[in-house]
């Protein structure tokens, strides 16, 4: 089984050329993460998210649903997949309000995306370049990830050469490497957050099969001190962010403005999340603090 593109194209509402080129990669991503909203109601209502195709393509492309990181990159591999991209999955650990020191279990998924032709390299990008653009193994990969969901997230494809700074859609991103314990290295994605680069994301580049990411899915929405069993509702726009953190509602504009309102009782949710997150949510959705 593989997600019906015609829908999934539709529910995005893409339609560029399909060809695994890197400008249709690019346009992809960006018309993903605006047209699918990141949210994890399922774990909240006590259900483990499923990552089976079916299932995908009937909560994320048919359903007015969202999901969250394994959800929305799996269903964006399969996509890449089948218009001729080689997709490699990694899981990751979140850095985002982690301790210094504190390891996280790999309870996120990123994607490595190679692209025909090798990497475009822009000019002016700050920072030492790492392997060849057109070279065999990371240089010649992008990163990808439509299911980090938060403001600070990718919006582009970012070349895998350590070091360089790219600035996508307002925002800018880079990779470096760490030296590890073991023999991989630790890449390690960072966001421009004001004069502060902030790590989002740890992973090295050992693929993960499907068992392993069913395995981070279901700790990910049963572990009892799992952040998830929180509401989480987040989208993109054009013009700004929104993010639901429990009840409370934080609007960030497009010039950096940003306001923050509560959100009082079940029937003041579901009115929020079908009007301006775009979710149709399922019964027993309430707010916790």
């Amino acid at each position: 089984m593989s997600v019906d593109l015609d829908k999934y194209f539709a529910r995005i509402g893409w339609d560029g050329e399909r060809a695994p080129t890197l400008d249709t990669l690019r346009s992809l991503q960006y018309a993903h993460v605006l047209g699918i909203p990141f949210e994890n109601i399922d774990v909240v209502v006590g259900t483990v998210p499923s990552l089976d195709l079916t299932d995908l393509e009937a909560k994320l492309v048919a359903g007015s649903r969202g999901g969250y990181c394994f959800e929305q990159n799996t269903l964006f591999a399969d996509v890449l997949e089948q218009l001729g991209y080689r997709v490699t999955r990694w899981t990751g650990r979140v850095r985002v309000g982690a301790r210094p020191g504190e390891i996280r279990p790999r309870t996120h998924l990123v994607l490595g995306i190679e692209v025909p032709g090798g990497i475009e390299v822009p000019g002016g990008g700050e920072g030492p370049g790492g392997d060849r653009p057109d070279g065999d193994g990371p240089g010649g990969r992008y990163l990808v990830d439509v299911g980090f969901g938060s403001i600070d997230a990718l919006l582009e494809p970012l070349p895998m050469v350590p070091g360089l700074v790219r600035e996508g859609r307002g925002r800018r991103h880079r990779l470096v490497l760490e030296e590890a314990d073991g023999p991989a290295p630790v890449w390690v994605l960072q966001a421009r957050s004001g004069d502060t680069w902030i790590e989002l994301v740890s992973f090295t580049l050992d693929a993960a099969p499907p068992p392993d990411i069913g395995v981070a899915n279901w700790h990910v929405a049963t572990h009892p001190r799992s952040p998830f069993r929180r509401l989480f509702v987040q989208r993109t726009h054009v013009d700004g962010h929104l993010s639901l953190d429990g009840t409370t509602l934080t609007r960030t504009a497009r010039d950096g403005t940003v306001t923050v309102e509560p959100v009082e009782g079940a029937e003041a949710l579901r009115e929020l999340l079908e009007s301006e997150f775009g979710i149709a949510p399922p019964r027993g959705v309430r707010p916790e603090r």
